[in-house]
């Protein structure tokens, strides 16, 4: 099943299967979670004049290969802004949850431009490209990953962080236009940014994502997007990092503040 199929299912019923080979070790990996959470809260809004300003994600359980169910409830409708809360079931407990805010344009005097610069690069074909040869877990397949600072998972650096162009693998999706639950599911499929740091593959594991979006999208599946990731504290067996999401042309598209769980 492709993911349009997975948003097509969602669209239709309240129950459904998501499709194979995207966990990540024993649940469902974060990023698909999200997604599908977010294509409930676009389909329940239904008024395309609002966009999303901000969505917090909390992983609760793990998400076992069956079947979940997703539900949609519009905490607040207002003139411009709409705040909605979807959670993701299973085996009668839930284990995701999405609060979302849309809003649409307002007139405003205040205009601010402080992004930061886009990261400056090589070409994806210049890089080494993930996954190769390497042992992921499989949600991995959908995904190419371009590594420009090569700070490599486990591999018992002194220091946290990296980036790099991501997208869609091509092989693996057909192109089509880039919708907002796509965004979820591509920008949460770089590891955390202390995992470099790790002397021995170990779990580390999202607990909170807090995605800001600030550009809209309009872009095709498979065009390649540019990451870069910022560790602020890492202890007790907690880290915060945020990172941000740019387009091919350094448009920032989407800003992310991430609690993870680490387990080394």
């Amino acid at each position: 099943m492709s993911l349009h199929g997975l948003y097509a299912q969602i669209a239709e019923q309240e129950w459904v299967d998501f499709p194979e080979g995207w966990l990540q070790g024993r649940t469902l990996y974060g990023g698909l979670a999200a997604a599908m959470m977010m294509q409930k809260a676009v389909l329940a809004i239904q008024d395309p004049s609002q966009r999303l300003l901000n969505a917090s994600v909390t992983f609760v359980g793990p998400v076992k290969q069956a079947k979940v169910r997703l539900t949609a409830e519009i905490l607040r409708q207002g003139r411009s802004v709409t705040t909605i809360e979807v959670r993701l079931w299973q085996d009668q407990a839930v284990q995701s949850i999405l609060l979302a805010s849309f809003g649409a344009a307002r007139k405003s005097e205040i205009q601010v431009r402080q992004m930061p610069q886009a990261p400056d690069y090589p070409a994806p074909e210049q890089l080494l490209l993930f996954p190769g040869e390497q042992e992921l877990p499989e949600c991995y397949q959908h995904f190419q990953l371009a590594w420009a600072d090569v700070n490599l998972p486990c591999s018992a650096s002194t220091r946290p962080d990296f980036g790099g162009w991501f997208r869609f693998h091509p092989e693996k999706h057909s192109n089509r236009k880039f919708q907002l639950a796509d965004l979820m599911a591509l920008f949460d499929i770089w590891p955390p940014g202390v995992l470099p740091m790790f002397k021995k593959r170990a779990p580390a594991s999202s607990l909170t994502w807090n995605v800001t979006y600030v550009h809209p999208l309009q872009h095709q599946l498979k065009d390649w997007f540019k990451y870069k990731v910022f560790t602020d504290h890492a202890a007790d067996g907690y880290a915060t990092e945020y990172a941000y999401l740019w387009d091919s042309e350094n448009r920032l598209i989407a800003i992310a503040r991430q609690t993870v769980t680490v387990f080394a």
